[in-house]
């Protein structure tokens, strides 16, 4: 059965695929990199004693079957594996069934991982990149006509996932209805990057012109994604632009690569084929059963959509929730508040416990510390501890679960938790003592720019934990 008119639908799909594919390898990756000293048997929070108080039903998971440190790891290099191949296109030259099977398998496998991240996966990444992998089982290799249904189903996603943030914004912080919001996020973001700093700078006129081209994209554009082509490719370049404008102004992880990406398969293909040195195949078509599985998908989404659209139409919108715990249909949005204020947690360390002992600092391998150093680039990859050190920062509420296990692990030399960081001030030898003070920064003037080299200037506040040695951290956790 012929189920093939959008003549957009191949290349669309052939770009959404591989990016996808992208994006999975580095979601394992970090998985893989970070999961022992975060997750492990050891790690700040165990997976072994989540299991214990989370049951299937609410957390399904393959690691409710089995646990070990080791069969993570295997996961995730399946996964990476996997993820190789749809990138370099082996999976087009699968079977229909071995296609469906190829995405299924990676979509279980990273629901797994994220059903037992607890906080280091509470992100709306997470979600974003289960509900794209969900719908990528049903759109067939290369040598298969895209289904039009599955294929609008993305329009459907990218349609909820700027819209609620649009929304968010307008609910949220006045500032973003007076248009100055962009005043401080580039200088108070989770993660700045290395142009940040020159984002921050621009002109108050020309941040008033940033928060209300976010305002029309989100609020008036995405609209178009509803219409049929040409309006619904034009709203998908706008997305583009703007998800290409953030990528270079801030570190969020692979939110906005994954977001640009589903943009693209909205694009009208006749537009792509000029610059894509792929040959599509002159004559598609579908079996009859991968249309009604397509059938059924649509309708499924349509049921499963209720909850998020009501909440994304609600005066008490929340933000990154999901509604099912396969994550099938979820509801996004992010920055509904912007901080004016940046605080920073410095944990130091010494050799020493006189009262006149030298204190060194731990190095993160993205946040701010060093105000010389200047704000690396690390997304579409995330570095989860990095991104958490943020929110205690607003509050230490984020930080009762881990911040003192962590501490912890410091005090032990950990090798895992060190390999998380960028330094430590004694390499792999065990400190006498660890402490977290809280720092003001704010990114530095030109003049200061020029007459100090730093990026960042900063001020002592206050101490949040207080010297803690090894003997005294064993007799709070008992």
């Amino acid at each position: 059965m012929e189920w093939f008119a959008d003549p957009g639908g191949w290349w669309g799909r052939w770009l959404f695929t591989r990016g996808l594919a992208l994006v999975s390898l580095i979601a394992f990756v970090a998985a893989l990199r970070q999961g022992r000293a975060l997750l492990g048997t050891h790690g700040l929070t165990p997976v072994p004693r989540y299991l214990e108080r989370a049951s299937w039903k609410r957390s399904p998971s393959l690691f409710h079957l089995y646990w070990s440190d080791r069969f993570f790891d295997g996961c995730c290099w399946a996964g990476i594996a996997l993820s190789v191949a749809a990138l370099g296109g082996l999976a087009d030259r699968l079977p229909l069934a071995g296609w469906m099977a190829l995405w299924a398998v990676l979509w279980a496998l990273y629901l797994s991982i994220v059903n037992v991240g607890q906080i280091w996966y509470g992100f709306g990444w997470e979600s974003l990149l289960l509900e794209a992998g969900f719908l990528a089982v049903f759109l067939g290799p290369a040598h298969v006509a895209p289904p039009v249904l599955g294929m609008w189903l993305l329009r459907w996603l990218l349609f909820r996932l700027e819209l609620g943030a649009g929304l968010i914004k307008m609910r949220g912080d006045r500032c973003w209805r007076e248009l100055t919001c962009l005043n401080w996020h580039h200088e108070t973001q989770p993660m700045p990057n290395p142009l940040s700093w020159w984002f921050h700078r621009l002109s108050p006129r020309l941040h008033r012109v940033e928060t209300l081209a976010n305002h029309v994209t989100q609020l008036v554009v995405v609209f178009g994604l509803l219409a049929p082509q040409p309006i619904a490719g034009v709203a998908a370049l706008v997305i583009v632009v703007t998800q290409g404008y953030l990528l270079i102004s801030g570190n969020f992880a692979w939110l906005n690569a994954l977001t640009l990406v589903l943009a693209l398969s909205v694009v009208d293909g006749r537009w792509l084929a000029a610059v894509l040195p792929v040959d599509r195949p002159d004559e598609l078509s579908s079996p009859t059963w991968f249309v009604g599985v397509g059938i059924g998908l649509a309708v499924l989404v349509a049921v499963l959509s209720v909850a998020p659209v009501r909440n994304m139409l609600s005066p008490g919108q929340r933000m990154n929730t999901s509604f099912d715990p396969l994550r099938l249909v979820n509801s996004y949005g992010a920055f509904g508040s912007v901080t004016k204020v940046r605080r920073e947690l410095v944990v130091e360390a010494t050799d020493g416990t006189r009262p006149d002992a030298v204190w060194r600092e731990y190095e993160f391998r993205g946040k701010p510390g060093d105000v010389h150093r200047r704000p690396p680039q690390w997304a579409p990859y995330h570095l989860r501890l990095d991104w958490l050190m943020w929110f205690v920062a607003l509050s230490p509420a984020y930080g009762r679960a881990w911040l003192l296990p962590f501490l912890g692990k410091l005090l032990d030399a950990d090798p895992a938790t060190l390999r998380l960081l960028r330094s430590a001030p004694f390499g792999t030898d065990r400190p006498a003592a660890v402490r977290v003070l809280v720092y003001r920064y704010r990114f530095t003037t030109r003049q200061e720019r020029r007459e100090t080299g730093a990026w960042w200037h900063r001020s002592y506040e206050r101490e949040m934990v207080a010297p803690l040695t090894a003997g005294e951290f064993g007799a709070r956790v008992r």
